[in-house]
């Protein structure tokens, strides 16, 4: 599927928003007609005018006029995902967005292949009950999944025709109103009525973006300038991210397929058009000849490994290839990579096509020679844009302004005729915030570097031989980091202010009711500098006007947020935990973890969605979503060797190839360029945090996982408590927080568990068919020997000698045996106290990235471990 939707922004909700006037009838059938709502248009973030910003436009699709607080929700997660990812934590206040309540008569969408029935609450989640894939459900927007009736894959969501007896719901919509109007044709004029008069641009203009989240639990979604998204999907917000690369970064995908479960042959064409793919082989070829990302090969990806060339991508497994292992250009999750960054960031910056970075500045020309000169460039949330101000043209001598946003000529007492220059620019090149290694001074989407016009403005005057008149009393606050909710705790906040003719206004800082030094009566405060207590603060900023001391001023307030959120964590229960200075349970197979993304919400009105990310052994931060096609947020995601197919598609892979892969690449010929998967038995790490609405990033927690191969076998005989000699003779016998005094015997054929418990005596068992010690301690000496399908020993000790001999291990895993090698008893996390013995045994003892503390001797195939 080919998503391309534009800008995405946060979402900071005001108090006051319609929640709904009561339900809409559900069909004509119901009872007498009524009048739908009036669509509702919500300025959910207004940071400058429409002419000067991106716009973004999220309308609603399949919720009833009784469900515009789930809407509103919705709109909350999606955007709070969008606002936590880069280039758009930075560049929010580029940024417009509003949020259009549109009541529909039905709820859901048509044609959705995996539709729930509305709870009463009005939810439609996953509530357990299906309604199938209906074609005749009437909702605002129309919107359908295509082929969605009869193919259970499908996900791409679009603007549908009429609905079916589209006439006779007429008495639902407004005098003049077409029942029987297509989607595309209810968008424009929701959009032409409602939204332009709010903007002031047409829905036309460039620099416009719709999005419609449609209510339905279904992943699914479009895009192009009119977007769509599932509200309900615990993809959804994912789905917008992956979707923003298309239609603002002109980024292509990057996945394998074209079809989720079609393997197509390997790409055999010319270098691809798309600058992130190539048919470069080697990355280091690509440095010398300097072409593609050259400039960005080796460094560690932003979204996980290292930048050079990795197989597959332009929707091939093989033949083209891609900068990073996973970007959200390849799986929905990820981030940007820098390849994929430097382009989005040139499309806010120059505001989509327009190519310009905006920048307002005193109308130009000839000015008096005692003016006050300035500019107001777009304010980046963690770095100041760079001013510099030249005498004598753009090669002239520098003034030493300390980055400020105004010049008074008035000090300079320049001669008539003198030409003054300004240079405004975003300090994203490698020697500043190294987002862009392109030094073009193109405008292409492809080649904007960060001397173009898409980061770098220039403006310049002639001093002229006039007085300036002198502009009346006033100090008022024109602009600002917006305060309808809390800032961040290391955020650069700014204010803007009137311009008078002849002098530069005062701004006054304060933290907390303490004034802030302000030496070079800056309009930006950095407030990472300031090193803030943790906490919440009371920031104010007030301007005055230096002729009227004590007169005419203005003021502004924010809530400073510097509480970091965090994600506490739940994991499923393991066989055992192993001494560590994190965490370190130890499962078969995989483990389940639920994250509870948490934060203060001091001086927020309400709730609001607090984003999780989960990391995999350093591999790239990952939106965590609970799990697919599992209800939110109850579902834990789910971590799995070889992770979980669903629909075509795999989530939770430990194994090679990361996370997220199309369900075909694990199964690809060894020989295949995409092929060699290797399940991910072994040891990993996982890091967690929280990301806020202010967009602070909490310190992240981490834990070790370790997963072995196979299985227990089935309890026929448990044991607890205080036992004698135990003598395992049949079947399986299981040991659950048991005491044996008198040692234990496994004899042939017969299995022995032993979770959590001790056992005085020792161990010994000959020609048994399983073994297995989890968090237990053996006293006295302890022989496995001739064991004919598994040993498996994890985080346990032994005060005494240790032999394994002979012991044949039945693979649990074919494909990890065959491309990993062989393994012998598995022996890990465990402490012996006495020597160490393996000999005979059909692999080397193998410790799956856990390591053993042997205190006496070892020989064998265990010395090496």
């Amino acid at each position: 599927m080919r998503l391309k939707v534009a800008i995405l922004a946060t979402l900071a909700l005001a108090a006051g928003l319609l929640s709904g006037t009561g339900p809409a009838s559900g069909a004509p059938a119901d009872g007498p007609p009524m009048p739908l709502p009036s669509p509702k248009v919500h300025p959910i973030q207004v940071t400058g005018p429409a002419a000067e910003r991106l716009n973004l436009i999220i309308l609603g699709d399949g919720y009833q006029s009784d469900q515009q607080g789930i809407f509103l929700k919705d709109v909350d997660r999606n955007l709070a995902v969008m606002w936590a990812t880069e280039p758009f934590r930075t560049y929010r206040d580029y940024i417009n967005v509003y949020a259009v309540e549109i009541a529909s008569i039905d709820y859901g969408v048509r044609c959705d292949p995996d539709g729930r029935v509305r709870n009463p609450d009005g939810t439609i989640r996953d509530t357990g009950q299906r309604e199938g894939p209906i074609n005749t459900k009437n909702t605002a927007l129309r919107m359908i999944y295509q082929n969605g009736c009869s193919d259970p894959l499908s996900r791409g969501t679009v603007y549908g025709g009429a609905p079916e007896n589209c006439a006779s719901y007429a008495a639902y919509y407004p005098a003049g109103v077409n029942p029987c109007e297509t989607g595309s044709q209810a968008h424009n004029r929701i959009i032409d009525t409602y939204v332009a008069p709010v903007l002031g641009i047409p829905r036309t203009a460039q620099n416009v973006q719709s999005l419609a989240i449609f209510n339905t639990f279904t992943y699914g979604g479009i895009g192009g300038s009119n977007a769509t998204t599932s509200g309900g999907s615990p993809q959804g917000p994912l789905i917008s991210l992956h979707e923003i690369g298309h239609s603002l970064g002109t980024l292509a995908d990057e996945y394998p397929y074209s079809s989720r479960d079609v393997v197509r042959p390997c790409y055999t064409g010319g270098e691809p058009s798309s600058f992130h793919h190539t048919t470069y082989t080697d990355p280091q070829k690509m440095v010398e000849d300097q072409k593609k990302w050259w400039r960005w090969v080796g460094e560690e990806s932003r979204s996980g490994g290292t930048i050079g060339v990795h197989e597959g991508g332009g929707t091939y497994p093989c033949g083209q290839r891609r900068p990073s292992e996973h970007s959200m250009m390849r799986w929905i999750g990820f981030d940007f990579d820098q390849v994929g960054l430097e382009h989005m960031v040139a499309r806010v910056t120059g505001m989509r096509n327009s190519g310009q970075m905006n920048v307002r500045h005193t109308p130009l020309g000839t000015v008096p020679s005692d003016s006050v000169l300035w500019v107001e460039p777009g304010q980046p949330r963690y770095h100041e844009l760079q001013v510099t101000w030249r005498i004598g043209g753009p090669n002239g001598t520098v003034l030493d302004t300390h980055n400020s946003r105004n010049l008074d000529l008035g000090e300079l007492d320049l001669p008539a005729g003198t030409v003054v220059h300004v240079e405004v620019r975003d300090p994203v090149g490698p020697d500043g915030t190294d987002w862009v290694r392109n030094p073009s001074t193109g405008n292409a989407a492809t080649d904007s570097g960060y001397n173009g016009p898409r980061f770098v403005q220039t403006r310049q005057w002639t001093v002229g031989d006039t007085k300036a008149a002198p502009s009346s009393p006033a100090a008022t606050i024109t602009g600002s980091t917006p305060n309808t909710q809390p800032v961040a705790g290391d955020e650069v906040v700014y204010v803007r202010t009137n311009h008078p003719n002849d002098r530069i206004l005062d701004v006054a800082w304060s933290l907390d009711g303490k004034t802030l030094p302000n030496p070079h009566n800056s309009r930006n405060l950095d407030l990472g500098a300031l090193k803030l207590a943790s906490g919440t603060h009371k920031l104010a900023a007030v301007v005055t006007d230096p002729t009227d001391p004590g007169g005419v001023s203005d003021r502004i307030e924010w809530t400073a947020d510097n509480a970091m959120p965090t994600a506490p964590r739940t994991l499923s229960k393991p066989l055992t935990r192993l001494a560590d200075s994190v965490e370190h349970p130890v499962y078969f197979d995989g483990w389940d973890m639920w994250l509870d993304p948490q934060d203060d919400h001091t001086g927020y009105d309400e709730d609001r969605y607090v984003v999780g990310q989960l990391r995999l052994d350093k591999d790239g931060w990952f939106n965590y979503f609970g799990f697919p096609e599992q209800p939110m947020p109850e579902s834990p995601f789910q971590f799995r060797h070889s992770g979980t197919n669903i629909k075509a598609l795999t989530y939770g892979n430990l194994g090679t190839g990361g996370l997220s892969k199309a369900a075909f690449e694990q199964t690809l010929p060894d020989d295949h360029p995409g092929g060699g998967f290797v399940p991910g038995f072994g040891t990993h790490l996982v890091e967690h945090r929280a990301i806020d609405a202010a967009g602070n990033i909490g310190g992240p927690s981490a834990y070790r996982a370790t997963v072995l191969p196979g299985s227990s076998p089935n309890c026929t005989r448990t044991l607890s408590g205080q036992q004698p000699r135990v003598v395992a003779s049949e079947g399986v016998t299981c040991l659950k927080g048991a005491q044996v005094t008198g040692g234990v015997s496994v004899r042939s054929g017969a299995s022995l568990v032993v979770s959590d418990s001790t056992i005085d005596g020792g161990l010994a068992a000959t020609g048994a068919r399983a073994v297995q010690l989890f968090g237990s301690t053996v006293n006295g000496s302890s022989r496995i020997t001739g064991t004919t399908r598994d040993v498996t020993i994890a985080g346990s000790t032994f005060d005494g000698s240790l032999t394994l001999s002979d012991n044949v291990q039945v693979t649990a895993n074919e494909r990890f045996s065959r491309l990993a090698g062989a393994y012998g008893p598995v022996l890990v996390g465990s402490q012996i106290n006495g020597s160490l013995s393996c000999t005979g045994n059909s692999a080397a003892a193998k410790d799956f990235g856990a390591p053993n503390k042997v205190n006496g001797a070892k020989d064998g195939d265990c010395a090496a471990l």
